[in-house]
């Protein structure tokens, strides 16, 4: 019902859509005419329309009325929100507007859209599914991985932390790095007081920035290799601004650590100085299964020439059947202590299914309407796919400005080939559009999926973490001016 209501109110605004984006926004002298020829003009064309030439601007208000769920009800209603299946609620309610309109289209072919339809939902449940098997999968096994101790919670230890979790982000995936990193580092630093702003740099360099180098880093790389960019092209043209990146934060951290250290009394210090517990490592048969989740990765992933939706979940199945042969094969006893749950997981799971399928229409309009944003140079590129990747998924952001680009360049004739845009002239471009990808996913909770698990695992640790709006905040303060040297220094 929803759906035939949004189809017939669209068919009447029409005509006075298509007047109003005119060039100069003005009727016709014989409004009448005008209008019958708009709608019959719409119909001829509507059979060779894509679904982003078709849709109204306000046909976003789910993805952003989601958006704004997110950001405000665990602030009015923070009891009621940390339920899963309250989560999914809000999710399946603000998508199902669109999934139902998606559905009229495919079943009817409205307008013509209906294989834009089909395929726009096909699409968003195959990389629904790959995301949750490759971030459930990770965090799993993982959380298998117990790595034991507590240190003294100086500033020097951890920055090294920061460090060593922002190089293993390239070869285990930011997500994989954040798991097994995200609790000793938080309780190295239990007995400190300050310590609100270490999961934010945690999920700055660690769950983001960290895995700019390999595709396995992170999944918009990863997608520019499964459509022909050479796997270590990225670590060749990333890593000149991924170093200075990486060292000017682990300095802003270092800096802002020490201010804080010195504001604990001398009780939690001398607790600190007590507390330590040398590192050592359980579960470590898990690292073998890590590492068969990037065989699978490398080995299993669909080819896009084969149009056959079946091969795409053979990976996953590999990941899933990894993912539990480590709960069989790993003891109990250090997912207790290691303070495994299922609630991070089931939260990215109940949120981002409602995400995938709100975003159909932002992402068809970016793809239908992108020439108008007039993107041109690399810089622009950088902020453009930096801004939306913040708050959509920064994967398939990656792929739509890469297709813009691609679209610009002569030697690029398909967007399912970037090879030619990857080592042609317009390499620079395709630089930027990664970097935005992947350094502006820590622009909010909802920018990468590792983000969301941090955040819960930090609560549930006993962190005060902040609201959307106020990480949003301390990403803008603390990201903002590196990004703009970034800018100025190598993109333009």
């Amino acid at each position: 019902m929803f759906a035939r209501i949004f189809a017939s109110l669209y068919l009447l605004l029409a005509p006075m859509i298509a007047m109003a984006e005119d060039g100069h926004g003005e009727a016709p002298h014989d409004a009448g005419h005008g209008a019958a020829d708009a709608a019959h003009g719409l119909a001829e064309a509507a059979h060779h329309m894509t679904l982003g030439d078709y849709l109204p601007y306000w046909s976003v208000i789910p993805f952003a009325g989601l958006l704004l769920s997110i950001a405000i009800v665990p602030m009015v209603a923070g009891h009621w929100w940390h339920h899963n299946k309250n989560q999914l609620l809000v999710a399946v309610g603000w998508s199902a507007p669109v999934a139902a309109f998606l559905v009229y289209c495919a079943v009817t072919d409205f307008q013509g859209l209906g294989h834009d339809a089909s395929h726009g939902l096909q699409h968003a449940i195959i990389e629904y599914v790959s995301f949750i098997a490759l971030l459930g999968s990770l965090y799993v096994i993982s959380g298998g991985i117990l790595l034991r101790g507590d240190l003294e919670g100086t500033p020097t230890i951890n920055t090294v932390f920061l460090a060593i979790g922002a190089v293993i982000s390239n070869l285990i995936g930011t997500t994989g790095a954040s798991m097994l990193l995200i609790r000793p580092m938080l309780r190295t630093n239990s007995q400190r007081e300050h310590v609100w702003h270490i999961p934010l740099f945690f999920i700055f360099l660690v769950s983001n920035i960290g895995g700019a180098l390999t595709p396995i880093g992170d999944p918009p790389l990863f997608l520019g290799y499964l459509r022909g960019v050479d796997f270590f092209w990225t670590v060749e043209n990333l890593w000149h601004i991924w170093i200075p990146t990486v060292v000017v934060l682990l300095i802003m951290f270092f800096i802002m650590d020490t201010m804080m250290y010195r504001k604990e009394d001398t009780e939690h210090r001398e607790q600190d100085e007590r507390i330590i517990e040398p590192l050592a490592l359980e579960g470590q048969v898990n690292f073998l299964l890590l590492g068969g989740v990037i065989g699978a990765v490398l080995l299993l992933s669909p080819d896009p020439a084969i149009q056959d939706i079946r091969q795409y979940y053979i990976r996953e199945i590999a990941m899933f059947g990894l993912a539990g042969v480590s709960m069989v094969v790993t003891s109990q006893s250090i997912r207790t202590r290691n303070g495994f749950t299922w609630e991070p997981i089931l939260e990215v799971g109940a949120l981002f299914i409602g995400i995938f399928v709100a975003m159909i229409p932002a992402t068809a309009l970016l793809q239908a309407n992108g020439d108008a944003l007039g993107v041109t140079a690399p810089w622009q590129y950088f902020w453009a796919t930096g801004s939306l990747s913040a708050f959509l998924d920064n994967a398939p952001t990656y792929v739509t400005f890469a297709a813009m680009a691609c679209g610009t360049d002569p030697t690029c004739t398909s967007a399912e080939n970037l090879a030619p845009l990857a080592t042609g002239e317009f390499a620079p471009v395709l630089q930027a559009i990664s970097l935005g990808a992947v350094f502006c996913g820590a622009g909010s909770y909802i920018g990468n999926g590792p983000n969301f698990m941090v955040r819960a695992i930090a609560e549930q640790s006993g962190y005060k973490m902040p609201s959307f709006f106020g990480y949003c905040g301390y990403a803008a303060a603390f990201l903002g001016p590196v990004f703009v040297l970034v800018t100025l220094v190598f993109l333009i």
